[in-house]
This record gives C-alpha cells, structure tokens and sequence, in this order.
C-alpha cells in the first residue's frame, strides 16, 4: 500500500516537474535581460530568512492550532492582518482538493509551502516547513557544494517530501535558486536530491526569481503606489526590482517590473568574504561600498516622485524582517506583527546602528536573530544600506513572504482556481 501511494506521488511529482525541466534546458546559463526593460510576462508554465530552529518550532507549533482542519503540524506562515495571502475571514471556503505546494531551496534556507485557495488572490496555508541548511557555505570559495552543505539540505529535503507525499497536491512547483545555479556540482546535487528524495527541482534563472519575489509581494503595493523598488536579499544572491506603475494596473504586479537586476552577492557570501562575527564600522562601511559598486553597473533611470505616497521600498527578506523584530523589541518573532509594517527611513538607520553596536553574543541572543543568523544579519544590513544610497526612499514597507509565495500565486492564477471556487460558492448558495 505504501508502496503504492509513493509511486503514485512520485508520478505525479515527475509530471508536474516535466514543464519545469524543459523550462530549466532552455533558460540554462542565462542571466536576463539585467539592467534593461522587461517584456510583458507571458503566463508561467505548469508547474525569509528562517529564524533560529527554535523559533522555526514554535511558529509551527502556532500554525498546527490554526490548521486544525488540515490534521497536519505546520508553522504559523499565512495568518496576518496586512493582506498576507494567507489571510481567511470567517465563513470563507476553502477547496481539499485543491491543494498547492511551493519549494524554495536557497543558498541558506529550504522553504515550503502547501496552500489552498480561498477568496480570489488569496490562499491559506495548510502545512508549511522552514529549515537554515546554508547550502551555499563555502561556495564562493571552493566554487562547489560541500558534502556537509549537501546532507544539510538533503535532510531537510526528506521532511518536505514526506509532507508532499502525506497529500493529494493538485499541483506543486520546486525551485532552486543562486546556490545551484553558481556551483559546479550543482546539476550533480540535485540528480541526488531526486535519487534520495525523489524531488525533482529546478534551477530558476535571476529574472524569473526577481518576478517571483514580485508576485509574491503584490498585496502590499497600495493602489495610490506608482513606484516601488522591490528587494530580496537572499543568501547567495540579491534581487532589485523597479516598478512602475501607470494608470493602468495589471492583474500581476510582475508585469509592471520595468527594470531589474541581480547581484551576486547575498548575506552568506558576503559575510564570508568580509567576517560578519566581528564586524567594526570601518568593516561595514567596507562591505556597503563593495555593493554599491555593484549598483552603479545597474542601468536604470531615476524614479521621479510626484507627491509624498508615490514611491517606496519593499524588502523581503531575512534582514528586513529581522530590523522590524528588533524595532518592535518582540519577545520571540512573530510574522503576524512584522509582516507588512512599515519603518520610516530614521527607524531603518537607527536598528542598523544598535546593531552594529552589538557583539556577535548580543545578536545571538536576540530572538528575531538567533545565532544561526547572528553572523549573516549585519552583512545584510550592508546590502540594504547600499540599496537605501541608490534609492532613498523616506519609508520601506517589510514583507514577510517572498518566493514560495509568488510560485503559489502564479500557479493558482495560471489554474484559475479563483474563478471557479467563486462559481462554486455561487452554486451552494443557490
């Protein structure tokens, strides 16, 4: 029986995987059109930085007693006030058999997310996984995936396919990101992730990572926002994305990207590079000039801003969100309050002065940081503050959600599931 189920789950992995892979022969080794206007997206095919464990098992805990009809154990990832996707009001439906799952294996975390969906736009999280792996530790030096990295994530990976198997998943889409794309061994590593697991990822290119980010982020851009810089500081690479938005706005956020870019540079490497234990102003200052070096190269024209509300910065990512938990002083992190805040300019330069003021033990025992990110956050801030020279911006809105998020979106707007969970509820209530 067992058996079974794990050969019909595996077809079905194999199937939903074989658009993806065709997708991953054709965009191999390309990098986009970076630094240059997009063309209008065309409908995608079939298909945050974690916290310390700790904290990963608490929020799973939480998520478990707001899932109760699911039976299953997740982390409290899709319950929020800002317009989280994940955000279900009394009496709406959600459809069993339409279950959506997205996998983000990055350079320090392996995310998933298994969703169904509710209101149009919208999704409520059913099961969800979080895990620091740092597969891309040691990459920027070696130029290859170590095997301790790769039983990390390997690991991890095992968790998300037995969730993946334990259900009927209409439809799922399983990405790989910076880490496989830049190592050597990282075709290899991933023909072992499908022996060992049997998930089948796909390395995604930087422009579809920088829609990605987009998409999942689109609820937070208000209908009076005509520009947004959107930003991901991810572990092994960093997204930009500008946006502009006109009198006309598209059902997809994506396809107002105007311009983007990607720096390969991102928490891991860069606190590889320059230390990020013991980091001294002067060291700081280091890494912010390295990525604003990299920003000059981005060729891009300067945002005009009309009126105050017309512009702003959205950033989704660990540093981010990690500077609105310290900014709220929480006692433990929780998604729910930093998830869609806004901090003023002031607020962001103060956080990233207190600290810089701290000691490595000081960060570690912060619990929005931990000490599996205690020696990552400040090369982040670094990377933020190279973005807030390029673009200042007198507030930046903070999103806890990134790529997981837009791959179930896309996926579900592709499906039309929204349409026809609006015609059912039509017909129940006739």
């Amino acid at each position: 029986m067992e058996q079974a189920r794990a050969a019909s789950n595996a077809a079905r992995a194999e199937g939903e995987q074989t658009p993806s892979r065709r997708n991953r022969r054709k965009h191999r080794g390309k990098r986009g059109l970076q630094g240059r206007p997009l063309t209008a997206a065309k409908p995608s095919p079939p298909q945050q930085e974690s916290r310390a464990e700790e904290t990963v098992q608490r929020a799973e805990s939480r998520e478990a007693q707001n899932s109760a009809n699911a039976g299953r154990r997740g982390r409290q990832d899709g319950h929020s006030n800002s317009g989280y996707p994940g955000d279900r009001q009394a009496g709406e439906h959600a459809w069993p058999d339409e279950l959506y799952a997205a996998l983000d294996l990055g350079t320090n975390n392996c995310r998933l997310l298994i969703a169904q969906p509710t209101r149009p736009g919208q999704f409520r999280v059913v099961d969800a996984f979080s895990r620091i792996v740092r597969l891309g530790e040691g990459l920027a030096a070696s130029g290859r995936l170590s095997d301790e990295a790769m039983e990390r994530a390997i690991e991890a990976l095992r968790i998300c396919a037995s969730k993946l198997r334990n259900r009927e998943i209409r439809r799922m889409r399983l990405i790989a990101t910076e880490a496989c794309r830049q190592a050597v061994n990282g075709e290899e590593f991933l023909a072992r992730v499908v022996a060992e697991t049997g998930l089948a990822l796909e390395i995604i290119d930087r422009e579809t990572e920088a829609r990605l980010a987009v998409s999942g982020c689109s609820s937070l851009v208000g209908r009076e926002t005509r520009s947004v810089v959107l930003f991901d500081i991810g572990g092994g690479s960093s997204e930009i994305a500008v946006i502009r938005i006109g009198d006309n706005r598209y059902s997809r956020l994506a396809n107002h990207i105007t311009h983007w870019t990607s720096l390969p540079v991102g928490v891991v490497t860069l606190s590889e590079r320059h230390g990020g234990r013991d980091v001294t102003p002067e060291a700081f200052e280091g890494m912010v000039r390295e990525v604003g070096g990299m920003l000059e190269g981005f060729d891009c024209p300067e945002i005009e801003v009309a009126q105050t509300g017309d512009f702003h910065l959205i950033g989704t990512s660990g540093t981010v969100t990690t500077l609105a938990g310290v900014h709220l002083d929480l006692p433990r992190y929780d998604r729910r309050k930093v998830d869609g805040i806004w901090l003023s300019d002031d607020e962001v330069s103060a956080m990233q002065a207190k600290l810089l003021s701290w000691n490595f033990e000081s960060r570690a025992a912060n619990p929005c940081i931990g000490p599996d990110r205690a020696d990552l956050v400040l090369a982040g801030c670094a990377i933020l503050e190279a973005i807030r020279r390029r673009w200042p911006s007198p507030r930046m809105r903070v999103a806890d959600r990134g790529l997981r998020e837009g791959l179930l979106t896309d996926m579900m707007a592709d499906d039309g599931v929204w349409r026809r969970n609006r015609n059912r509820r039509g017909q129940r209530a006739r």
